[in-house]
């Protein structure tokens, strides 16, 4: 499996995070179902873009790179993508590139002109399929190059170098490679000629994976990807286009135009995460449909991370029920390890149910926005239950034993998810301000249950928004009101 990865030149904003976070959820479903999958994700580290940008910085290309690569892994690990196994680098490839394009030119698909080296799409009769375009719809480079071309359509794969710029040698002269030759070449060189899964934004079909498929068909006589998935964009909020505009290469999509600069939305993601969570940023991301259009803004992130609440509250449920951690559960890691209860409870069974949608969701094309839904209904269906046998109050040993089973098949669908794999930090501070915190809700709760007493619901109402607003939720129950912090 490929994924397109990102041109570093600057730092990562969240729209560069939805393929990512989508092709790991992916890995994960495959590898769950018993596949042996290999996902690979390059990394553009020349482009015209970093040259521009390692000028404006004063730093060369590489030091540039190393710094935006950095960055972007960062935001790859704190929404737990780390399901990777390989991520070339174009300035590591070159050899592999300039060979792949030595063979392009020896089987008449490509030519050299002036220093530069061009694919032919005249040569290739089969060239628009996956973009459902022609040849003329492709206008490739223009500027000096244009001159240099058969025709308006052929696309560079070789570029020959200009003062200043960095390059490398090759059969051509001195010049680096063009962008759509370098996932062609990487992509050969670790998974083969034909591969299973080539991902991307759906900006990409044309003109980037239009010309991937091209080149790597007419170089291998064979299909270049048995399945090609795309994901859906991210716009904005009240607006239209996607967060960081166009392709930055040469024709971009038309179905995608429009742009939501860094300062609107798509800038850097640590502030993001600080408030956040990349678990929340990743919940998200996984809400809908991986080929729907994501809806970017504070309050529809904010919304998907509340939403969570319902899971933490209900973690923090069985802690004080079991005095045990929801995260040491243990879970079926593999679809075909999994053994359900010979003669299962009524609650058994509801998640069995559950378990069951869940997982035919995800395998009808990966359908994470209507496979979460199963684990909201989860949830509610294991609250339920514990309200029923009275388990906060009786701490059942045997309930907890059928409450520890249905939390093991949430576990293991969520994983699949990547989600709820490690406990979210809670709201940090010293003993003696977690003290303070501590005193003041135990006062802030007595005075509520004494207006609730009075039947002074307004009052009661006005406390439990006014704590919400500020970040603490409360619950009541027969024991009393009980209140958490809110992750974020």
């Amino acid at each position: 499996m490929y994924l397109c990865g990102p041109t570093v030149y600057a730092e990562a904003h969240i729209g560069h995070m939805v393929g990512p976070v989508i092709f790991d959820t992916v890995k994960r479903y495959l590898v769950y179902c018993g596949y042996d999958v290999t996902w690979v994700v390059n990394i553009t580290d020349v482009d015209d873009k970093l040259i521009v940008k390692s000028r404006e910085k004063g730093i060369s290309m590489f030091q540039l790179a190393t710094q935006m690569t950095a960055d972007y892994l960062s935001n790859l690990q704190s929404l737990g993508v780390d399901q990777i196994d390989r991520m070339p680098r174009a300035t590591d490839s070159m050899g592999e590139i300039i060979q792949f394009v030595q063979e392009l030119i020896s089987r008449g698909f490509a030519y050299e002109s002036g220093g530069d080296v061009f694919f032919d799409v005249t040569k290739d009769p089969e060239y628009g399929r996956l973009s459902n375009r022609t040849a003329d719809d492709q206008q490739g480079e223009g500027g000096e190059a244009a001159s240099r071309k058969r025709s308006a359509g052929d696309f560079a794969l070789w570029k020959s170098t200009k003062p200043g710029e960095p390059s490398w040698p090759s059969p051509w002269g001195d010049g680096r490679p063009g962008w759509h030759i370098e996932c062609s070449a990487m992509s050969r060189g670790i998974l083969g000629k034909t591969f299973d899964i080539h991902g991307g934004g759906l900006d990409l079909v044309f003109p980037h994976h239009e010309n991937e498929m091209a080149q790597s068909r007419c170089c291998h006589g064979q299909p270049m990807v048995k399945y090609w998935m795309h994901n859906g964009l991210m716009r904005a909020a009240n607006d239209s286009g996607k967060v960081g505009g166009r392709s930055d290469r040469d024709g971009g999509n038309d179905d995608v135009s429009g742009k939501i600069s860094r300062s609107k939305g798509a800038g850097g993601l640590a502030a993001l995460i600080a408030k956040h969570t990349g678990e929340r940023i990743r919940f998200f991301l996984l809400r809908s449909h991986y080929r729907s259009t994501t809806v970017f803004g504070d309050e529809p992130l904010s919304e998907a991370g509340a939403s969570l609440e319902t899971f933490y509250r209900l973690f923090d449920r069985y802690e004080r029920i079991s005095g045990s951690s929801v995260y040491d559960i243990p879970y079926c890691k593999k679809r075909s390890e999994f053994t359900a209860p010979g003669t299962p409870t009524p609650l058994q069974s509801q998640c069995l149910e559950l378990r069951d949608s869940f997982l035919s969701k995800m395998d009808d094309d990966f359908n994470t926005g209507g496979a979460t839904a199963d684990l909201f209904e989860m949830a509610r269906a294991i609250n339920r239950w514990i309200d029923q046998e009275k388990l906060e109050e009786t701490k059942s040993a045997t309930a907890i034993t059928e409450l520890q089973s249905a939390l093991s098949i949430l576990r293991e669908l969520s994983a699949l998810l990547g989600i709820f794999m490690k406990p979210v930090p809670k709201a940090s501070g010293s003993d003696s301000s977690a003290a303070i915190v501590s005193g003041l809700m135990e006062l802030v709760l007595k005075l509520r249950a004494e207006a609730r007493a009075r039947k002074d619901f307004a009052t009661s109402d006005a406390v439990r928004d006014g704590l919400g607003a500020i970040g603490i939720s409360t619950q009541d129950g027969k024991q009393g009101t009980t209140w958490q912090i809110n992750r974020t």
